[in-house]
């Protein structure tokens, strides 16, 4: 029973990476972009850094497992991502619909880290815990940041519309 336990485990290891790679690329995509939200980029610029740090300790917990990650999978994700960053950018308000898609992603990856930590617990990885914790600390931190911030992302998109300035990005 325990090696099914550790299977499932390492495949959630395998596809919380993949994530992160498709998190780096979405918001790599969206830097490129945000001239006029200065703001988002310092904030974005710091959570890419901490997603590849996230990306890191998985590869770090993988190789503790005696595995690694599925460049498939990383390569499928990566283009998921740049194409939904892509995706909003002919849209007037991309800032808006990036905000969104920021926050929902947010809470994926808190919700893929949560069932990390069970699957952790029923691998018996009891090393894991303390660096899945972390990463999820991060991603609550920036979902937060996501959240107290749409109202003035909002706010300041529809005032520049307004004024008729470049307001999307």
């Amino acid at each position: 029973m325990q090696e099914s336990y550790r299977d499932t485990y390492i495949t959630g290891l395998v596809n919380a990476r993949a994530l992160e790679v498709q998190a780096i690329e979405l918001m790599s995509r969206q830097l490129d972009r945000l001239q006029s939200y200065p703001e988002v980029e310092s904030v974005l610029r710091k959570h890419v850094a901490e997603t590849e740090q996230q990306r890191d300790r998985l590869d770090q917990l993988l190789q503790a497992q005696g595995t690694s990650h599925s460049s498939f999978k990383d390569f499928v994700t990566g283009v998921m991502g740049n194409m939904a960053a892509m995706g909003h950018v002919p849209m007037q308000d991309e800032i808006i619909k990036n905000s969104l898609a920021n926050y929902a992603f947010e809470h994926f990856e808190i919700a893929s880290y949560k069932s990390l930590l069970t699957l952790a617990d029923l691998a018996g990885d009891t090393q894991a815990p303390s660096v899945l914790k972390l990463s999820l600390s991060e991603e609550e931190r920036m979902a937060q940041w996501c959240e107290d911030n749409l109202d003035a992302i909002t706010r300041k998109y529809a005032s520049l519309r307004a004024q008729g300035e470049k307001a999307g990005i």
